[in-house]
């Protein structure tokens, strides 16, 4: 089973309405999904609204778990703490902070304060340093290891990161369109392709998203 917990959709500037998003997920064996737009201040409602109402209709008739969240976006860091509350206390399911990828201009000190934040993942980090690593720990923030095509390119720097201060690890598509979603084997090669060992790609394709679902949903 695949579990993906960074994807968007139409409403910020992905390629896939939600139905078509969760229905290509079902089609790669995913148990559990999450929608994750980009946000700042001025959309997160309308964000968590739009992915709650999608939920709540689509569980009617897919066995499969959807999580509604955002991902909190080039948003000024020391304001990333006040709007990931905001958007756990609207009702945000999940939320992500956009990390300090190395091929986009996001600004120095988004990982520090998304660590010190109320969030669940800090996606695509790029280079990680102590500080933000050792709060990373202490407030049981994920990391992400992605398939994204740019972003994946420091994999290997978050799986060493991840290691050393023994931060949980998960393998996420950051999907925008058709073709992004990854299925379970190849979300295997993404793991293998960054030099986990079998007992870390068993980690973070199963036990790591599964101890992430139970925190999110109560789901074992």
């Amino acid at each position: 089973m695949r579990y993906d917990f960074h994807t968007h959709t139409v409403f910020s500037d992905g390629e896939l309405i939600p139905s078509e998003l969760v229905r290509r997920a079902i089609k790669l064996k995913h148990k559990a999904i999450a929608i994750t737009d980009h946000a700042d201040f001025s959309n997160y409602k309308e964000l968590i609204d739009k992915a709650l109402m999608a939920k709540e209709e689509l569980k009617r008739y897919w066995e499969i778990e959807i999580i509604a969240g955002i991902e909190i976006t080039h948003v000024p860091p020391k304001a990333i703490p006040k709007l990931a509350k905001k958007a756990k206390d609207y009702g945000a399911e999940i939320v992500l902070v956009h990390g300090e990828t190395i091929v986009e201009p996001v600004e120095e000190k988004t990982n520090y304060y998304a660590s010190i934040s109320e969030i669940d993942i800090l996606a695509h980090p790029g280079f990680i340093d102590k500080d933000t690593a050792e709060n990373l720990k202490e407030n049981n923030i994920f990391l992400e290891i992605t398939s994204r095509k740019g972003h994946c390119l420091t994999n290997g720097v978050v799986l060493n990161i991840a290691r050393e201060y023994n931060i949980p690890f998960l393998i996420n598509s950051d999907t925008h369109a058709p073709n992004d979603l990854i299925s379970p084997d190849f979300a295997e090669k993404v793991a293998y392709g960054c030099g986990m060992t079998k007992k870390e790609v068993e980690k973070a394709l199963l036990e790591y998203p599964k101890e992430l679902l139970n925190r999110l949903t109560n789901i074992p």
